[in-house]
């Protein structure tokens, strides 16, 4: 039988009794779990993204951007690897992608990263102030708040906003980051722990949009100056409760709010179709690619 153990250093430093300057050692091992299976069955998605994610952005600041995906990519590849190399013949599934379900989530967090603001394209594909911004947050932010930055949550509210306020919560449910969810005919909300982007399908009523933004778009063309506010109608309000209830659930932050209508470029593609994560944007892959190509590379 064999340990896998966790090694911690701590130095000291001190000065001896004859005045020299010195500095000590303290080297503790602590066994964690007898086999590797243990391991990939604990493994926590969560810490492992925020620490390939600061990496990153810490040799962003010495490599180049491709380089940096690049390896972020080669510690995926090697982590699924090794796991399919220790258990192929145990599943008995051949050619396929196989990997922990601790782990489901980790090639779409690694795709999420790195089309990040702070890693995405070439230097000159974003300008230096959003880079730099962006890496900073990935620096600092907690766990949870990073895996909703680098994959904000994508919400459908026009469905939700006829039910019982008391009801709206529980039918509020993540979508994935692709155009495929986003109907024309659909009112969207995107959270990404800063900013609330409200986004209008061109097919949306017009009473609906009135009854939310309180103004009507005919006479109101320029929706980056839209103020959202509770307007006395129930759609408006289950709209707010919703705002509401999202930043509830982290008050460590008051996300500010913006409206895009569909068709409406540079702003729908900078706030909104930037952050599909999903779907290929110029110069990356989409995530069923991107999951295509981790899959020949395990195989190989």
């Amino acid at each position: 039988m064999w340990y896998l153990f966790i090694v911690s250093s701590t130095p000291i430093r001190y000065t001896s009794s004859s005045g020299e300057r010195r500095i000590r050692v303290h080297t503790a091992a602590a066994p964690v779990v007898t086999d590797l299976s243990e391991m990939y069955r604990q493994a926590d998605t969560g810490a492992i993204v925020s620490l390939l994610g600061r990496i990153a952005v810490e040799n962003s600041l010495s490599d180049k951007l491709d380089s940096v995906r690049q390896q972020l990519q080669l510690k995926l590849v090697r982590s699924l690897k090794e796991y399919r190399n220790l258990y192929v013949v145990q599943h008995r599934i051949g050619g396929r992608l196989i990997f922990p379900e601790s782990l489901k989530f980790l090639p779409l967090y690694i795709l999420a990263i790195c089309k990040t603001l702070a890693l995405r394209g070439g230097y000159a594909d974003v300008s230096l102030d959003e880079r730099c911004a962006a890496g900073f947050s990935m620096m600092i932010l907690p766990v949870k708040r990073l895996l909703n930055f680098i994959y904000p949550s994508l919400y459908r509210v026009d469905e939700v906003l006829t039910m019982e306020p008391n009801k709206i919560d529980g039918w509020l449910k993540r979508l994935p980051l692709t155009f495929q969810c986003l109907d024309t005919g659909g009112l969207y909300l995107l959270d990404d722990g800063f900013t609330f982007l409200v986004w209008l399908g061109r097919m949306l009523p017009p009473e609906l949009v009135n009854n939310i933004l309180g103004v009507s778009l005919a006479n109101f063309p320029d929706l980056s100056k839209i103020l959202l506010r509770e307007c006395d109608n129930e759609l408006s309000r289950n709209f707010m409760k919703i705002l509401r209830y999202l930043r509830e659930k982290d008050p460590s932050y008051h996300q500010l709010s913006l409206v895009v209508r569909q068709g409406e470029q540079p702003r729908e593609s900078y706030l909104l179709l930037s952050n599909l994560v999903e779907d290929q944007m110029a110069g990356t892959s989409s995530y069923v690619d991107w999951i295509q190509q981790i899959h020949r590379q395990t195989q190989s």
